[in-house]
């Protein structure tokens, strides 16, 4: 029996991951079956979600299992085939296994066309990332023209798609991000009114006044923590926040100190909802067309971190949590 490249989940992470979490190992190619196909690996999503599923606690989605490969959103390229939906050299995504190459279930593939856009971008703005986006600032945050948007962790996967977006419906932008050259990304390629550099910046409360002098009428939250917080001095009357990730604390072993937001919530009369973008799947399909069709508009840019090499994928992940990605993070195999 064949055998492929794999990588397990070694040890639950105390803390920030380390490459010690992982191990490369072989593991045995199963025979094709009715209703399956097999892949290869051609590019593999690493997302800051699957430090969540690395730890043994009850979450929306159930955790990895110790010793067994660890699975994110991949884009494969069919070899074989016994699903009369798929051929061979067709390119499909889904949520698979980090492998080399492995058989999947038809069921849980989607076939994707290299014609319309780059492989890569159907795990990013044509993805997850791109409905997470979407789907986040429209369900939830309910945008009228005119009003100020404010993103933070806005030069990543996520973030520079809800500003792309943003722009589209009317609003004005404002992103937060870690360095002067993020910050002029967001500008420069992805039309962002103002930035804000968090890493240079000594008192975000009076930077985001500066920054929103009518204040926050929508914060897509990315980051959590002390960004923020400050924030919330800045919110208007009938705010929107949509929580959608908390990166600056899911590496802290214990409960973070945080001022208490229910004061600030029944002040401005404010909405704060957190989501997760399966919550929406039936919306799903919509919201791919409608990304496609701005995209080939040419209203949406992306931009992608690409890191070469199956053996790199442990490493791109923990680069995510130093901020050393511009927009998705992909490795291609």
């Amino acid at each position: 029996m064949s055998t492929t490249k794999t990588i397990n989940l070694k040890n639950r992470p105390a803390g920030k991951p380390e490459l010690n979490d992982f191990e490369f190992t072989t593991s045995e190619i199963s025979e094709l079956q009715e209703g399956e196909v097999l892949v290869n690996t051609k590019y593999v999503s690493v997302d800051p979600y699957l430090r969540g599923r690395m730890s043994d606690a009850p979450s929306y989605i159930p955790p990895f299992e110790l010793n067994k490969p660890i699975v994110s959103g991949i884009i494969a390229e069919v070899v074989e085939s016994k699903n009369s939906n798929f051929s061979k050299g067709d390119h499909v995504s889904g949520m698979l296994e980090w492998k080399g190459t492995q058989v999947a279930k038809g069921d849980d593939l989607l076939k994707v066309d290299p014609d319309k856009a780059s492989l890569s971008a159907y795990l990013g703005v044509l993805g997850m990332t791109g409905l997470t986006a979407y789907l986040g600032l429209t369900e939830i945050g309910k945008p009228k023209k005119g009003e100020t948007l404010l993103v933070s962790g806005a030069a990543g996967a996520v973030g520079s798609v809800v500003g792309q977006i943003g722009k589209i419906l009317g609003l004005r932008v404002v992103g937060i991000a870690g360095t002067d050259e993020k910050v002029e990304l967001l500008k420069a390629k992805f039309g962002f009114d103002e930035g804000i550099n968090y890493n240079t910046t000594k008192n975000m409360n009076e930077a985001i006044a500066i920054a929103c002098p009518d204040g926050v009428d929508v914060y897509f939250d990315n980051v959590g923590g002390d960004i923020s917080e400050a924030v919330l001095f800045n919110i208007n009357k009938f705010s929107r926040t949509i929580n959608c990730g908390a990166i600056s604390v899911y590496n802290n072993t214990e409960l973070p100190k945080s001022i208490s937001v229910q004061p600030f919530l029944v002040k401005k009369s404010s909405s704060m909802q957190g989501f997760v973008v399966f919550d929406y799947a039936d919306k799903h399909p919509a919201g791919i067309k409608q990304l496609t069709e701005w995209l080939n508009q040419d209203k949406l840019s992306y931009s992608e971190t690409i890191v070469e090499g199956f053996e790199n994928i442990p490493q791109a992940f923990l680069d995510l949590f130093e901020g050393k990605n511009k927009g998705k993070m992909v490795v291609k195999v």
